[in-house]
């Protein structure tokens, strides 16, 4: 991806993306990040049945997405949820709506005349 995280998701960025969040274990970890609190991967093991080696998998390829920061806090590492990844999903999506729906008009006004 990207590292500016104000440029538009190019397509080849958004399949990390959206694959990142199409694992349900990947979308459980973000709703118990999305308190703004910082997690340490102990707290995040904790009731999910996954090992800290899987917790940790899966919490870096949400950090590749852009969906979570790691921050070193001596011995710990602690991950937070980050807006950016969401938001440049959203972009995507709202700029693939718009050209298919120019794409459909284009298509009416052609089978129209």
């Amino acid at each position: 991806m990207s590292a500016d995280p104000t440029a538009p998701l190019l397509p080849g960025d958004a399949v990390p993306l959206f694959a990142a969040l199409g694992d349900s274990t990947r979308l459980s970890l973000l709703s118990r990040l999305q308190d703004g609190q910082a997690h340490a991967i102990v707290e995040l093991t904790q009731g999910s049945g996954l090992t800290r080696q899987a917790v940790t998998k899966h919490l870096r390829v949400l950090e590749r997405a852009r969906l979570v920061i790691s921050q070193r806090e001596g011995r710990e590492t602690r991950y937070v949820f980050d807006a950016t990844g969401l938001n440049a999903a959203r972009s995507y999506l709202e700029t693939a709506s718009m050209q298919w729906d120019q794409a459909i008009e284009r298509l009416r006004a052609f089978v129209e005349n």
